[in-house]
């Protein structure tokens, strides 16, 4: 298996250990393909992140360049979550999975609250907020709702709400920030009021379908009207140096990409949080 461009140490060395999960047994999505997503982001960071010059590999860099010791663990089922990272919170390493579909993230994130609720950083064009239903990728949100702050908490991207999630939004107040806000205040702004909202303990989870399909074409639900790929890593960028404990990025769907753009926006996304963490 080809792993991450930036995997650059061991296990026992490594700060951050970037995790694929290549499951979408809970999607209800009519684009099927997000379990491809781990193996094409690896591939496409390699062959784009990375250049061939008189036989040795050198990097294409984030402008101010990554210390952070990365390792690429490897690809894990979706049973094997509990365990995996068990171990890799109680060796205080931060992760960087890579699903599959977005309801992998409620298990991650509840393995994570075991240390304290979570300030959690949700960026989506959909709340995932169903509270119907539970375990699938349209109620992560509501399945988490226990174990994350709702004070610290907040949903980035937001433009397609079901009535369900908006009195869900509503009666538990959590901050949303939609496509529309950003483009309104500015983004300054919008960084300065997630900055003053945000706690200590910073969870992001982070469906590539909050960036606009024209940046980010090959998602599983593509929703017009989205943030600009610009905006969405600037705030990444200032989340990761605040501080995070991990994050995950999901629901990218190959098979609907074009010209592997998705990916390398996802991998490119993977380097620069990788260069702003603390």
């Amino acid at each position: 298996m080809e792993k991450i461009c930036w995997e650059n140490s061991s296990y026992q060395d490594c700060n951050v250990v970037i995790i694929g999960i290549p499951d979408e047994s809970q999607s209800h999505s009519l684009r099927e393909g997000t379990s491809e997503a781990p193996e094409r982001i690896r591939k496409i960071s390699n062959l784009a992140d990375s250049y061939n010059r008189d036989g040795k590999k050198s990097l294409g860099f984030p402008l101010n360049g990554i210390s952070k010791k990365v390792f690429d663990y490897g690809d894990i089922t979706r049973k094997q979550i509990p365990e995996t990272f068990e171990k890799i919170i109680k060796d205080f390493k931060v992760p960087i999975s890579i699903g599959g579909d977005h309801s992998l993230s409620a298990t991650i994130i509840k393995q994570f609250s075991k240390t304290g609720k979570l300030s959690l950083v949700y960026f989506d064009a959909h709340p995932d907020f169903i509270t119907s239903i539970k375990n699938y990728y349209g109620s992560v949100f509501g399945d988490v709702i226990e174990v994350i702050d709702v004070k610290t908490s907040m949903q980035i991207g937001i433009r397609t709400p079901e009535k369900e999630e908006m009195d869900n939004l509503k009666k538990f107040q959590i901050l949303v920030i939609s496509p529309f806000d950003i483009a309104e205040k500015g983004i300054v702004k919008i960084s300065e009021q997630i900055m003053s909202t945000l706690g200590d303990n910073v969870y992001v989870s982070f469906d590539m379908d909050c960036i606009d399909p024209s940046h980010a074409p090959g998602v599983s639900v593509p929703v017009p009207f989205g943030i600009s790929s610009v905006d969405a890593i600037l705030l990444l960028k200032k989340i990761a140096n605040h501080g995070i404990v991990g994050m995950d990025i999901v629901e990218v769907c190959p098979a609907y990409d074009v010209k592997d753009r998705t990916s390398h926006l996802a991998s490119r996304m993977i380097g620069e949080v990788l260069s702003s963490l603390k």
